[in-house]
């Protein structure tokens, strides 16, 4: 591949030129036919932040072919399964993607339901692609028509123009390829172009011409009908990108390729956040208020930062430039990966968090922000997945139940949820934040009933997170940092 790099774009002036958006809603007929076609969407998420645009819905961590099968048969619209591979290395994040096919194919061999499976990943195309994809399709049977690739995030400013993926920042599309997350060490690329990423994605195995796409002129000139059409005609094996600027063109996409599934044809997609809300056919929910999130209790709120991406630091630094919000208490990441301090660090932190919450302080428990990486990709995640365990560690050692729990970053979220508060099945409330769920935890986890919220490392302006742990009634007064 030898594509040019594309430029940034000013993204008032690139959305302008776009033709108008399809002129009214489709919700209600994509909610219609869902239920008409008894279908079940099943979220296989690959961190815990995918439900970040919907609400009144399940997240299993655990399941079993009894509890899929439960799952599968009521008559919410979807769930979601919390595989949290991104924190895998390939060979594991494949094996466990494809024993949920083969799990869900044996729940619903007995359900007349339509069953449509999402891969949820990450806005900025950080995952494992197309591994995950060519496993879950395995597990399930094989037999897709088509590979559906939808990365377009609203509420992340996300934008798939013209084959381009984009984030917008201070006003400009930025094409993805040119951004910070595109220098991940385990899941880096260089192509914003999503037919050429497919490709280097696919070490070649899949080339760029060959890669389909449905454009924003056919979604907003043709509309559902056109989508139909090309969706019908798409060579079978085929990936296709979605071009996306907005939840409408999410609409038209999807109620056309509802047309062509009612037809028969089975399709796999992997998408950012958005989709699910749109597949679903769920409009925009009100943001949640501290009094629906029913906190109770004298003891403090913790506050827990993993992620290390720059908008994560940022909106760390933020929250603590002021030392009257929250107690501060740094964990050193080096000691966690060192045998010999690890157990003695984690105590440390485990008293000095207790005693704050006691008191009814808000803490914000955060890692150094120096950022440790292993020499390849695999020795990364592991080198991240030993720092994450250390912060879970902590949580699990607070005896104390704090008013909630908040997180931010995906492999710290997942094992906080996981291996500190024992979390099997929640409940997703909405948001409290665009982007940011709401998680009631359920009667089998330490705290039941919690208001367990995710903040995603990639989400919200610089001071998004202060104004989340403000609402949530910090106690103000002088609190020292450890």
């Amino acid at each position: 591949m030898n594509e040019a790099s594309p430029g940034r774009l000013v993204l008032s002036e690139a959305l302008g030129v776009l033709p108008p958006e399809w002129p009214h809603s489709l919700l209600p007929k994509l909610r219609s036919r869902r239920i008409k076609a008894r279908e079940k969407v099943v979220v296989v998420d690959d961190d815990p932040t995918g439900a970040q645009t919907v609400h009144d819905v399940s997240i299993l961590t655990r399941w079993s072919t009894t509890s899929l099968r439960s799952e599968l048969a009521d008559d919410s619209p979807a769930f979601f399964l919390l595989s949290n591979s991104r924190s895998l290395p390939l060979a594991e994040a494949r094996a466990l993607n494809k024993d949920i096919g083969l799990e869900l194919a044996e729940a619903s061999r007995t359900l007349e339901r339509r069953l449509v499976v999402i891969s949820r990943s990450d806005s900025t195309l950080r995952g494992h692609f197309p591994g995950e994809m060519e496993a879950l399709e395995e597990g399930l049977g094989g037999g897709f028509d088509a590979w559906f690739l939808i990365p377009f995030f609203r509420e992340g400013h996300r934008y798939t123009i013209g084959d381009i993926h984009y984030a917008a920042e201070d006003g400009w599309l930025v094409p993805v390829g040119g951004t910070d997350y595109a220098k991940d060490a385990t899941f880096g690329y260089s192509s914003s172009n999503l037919k050429s990423w497919v490709e280097e994605k696919t070490e070649g195995r899949v080339r760029a011409e060959d890669v389909t796409s449905i454009s924003l002129e056919e979604i907003r000139l043709g509309g559902p009908s056109r989508v139909a059409e090309l969706v019908l005609g798409l060579r079978r094996g085929s990936v296709c990108v979605v071009n996306a600027a907005s939840l409408r063109d999410l609409e038209v996409f999807t109620l056309g390729v509802s047309e062509a599934e009612a037809k028969g044809r089975r399709y796999l997609y992997r998408t950012a956040a958005s989709f699910v809300q749109v597949r679903i056919g769920q409009g925009r929910s009100h943001l949640l208020t501290r009094r629906e999130l029913k906190l109770s209790g004298s003891e403090g709120g913790l506050v827990v930062v993993g992620s290390h991406v720059p908008k994560s630091t940022a909106q760390l630094e933020s929250l603590l430039k002021d030392d009257t919000k929250v107690a501060a208490v740094e964990v050193d990441a080096e000691t966690l990966l060192d045998e010999n301090g690890r157990a003695d660090e984690i105590s440390r932190v485990v008293r000095l968090t207790e005693a704050r919450l006691s008191r009814g302080e808000d803490v914000v428990v955060f890692t150094s922000r120096k950022v440790l990486i292993g020499g390849l990709p695999d020795a990364s995640l592991t080198v991240a997945q030993k720092i994450s365990d250390g912060v879970a560690a902590v949580v699990h050692g607070i005896s104390r139940r704090p008013r909630y729990v908040l997180t931010k970053g995906g492999v710290t979220s997942a094992d906080i949820a996981t291996k500190a508060l024992g979390v099997r099945r929640a409940f997703v409330l909405g948001q409290i934040a665009e982007g940011v769920p709401v998680w009631r935890l359920g009667p089998e986890s330490r705290f039941p009933g919690l208001a367990y919220l995710i903040f995603p490392g990639n989400v919200g302006g610089l001071d998004a997170l202060t104004e989340v742990v403000e609402a949530l009634g910090l106690k103000t007064g002088t609190k020292g940092s450890s």
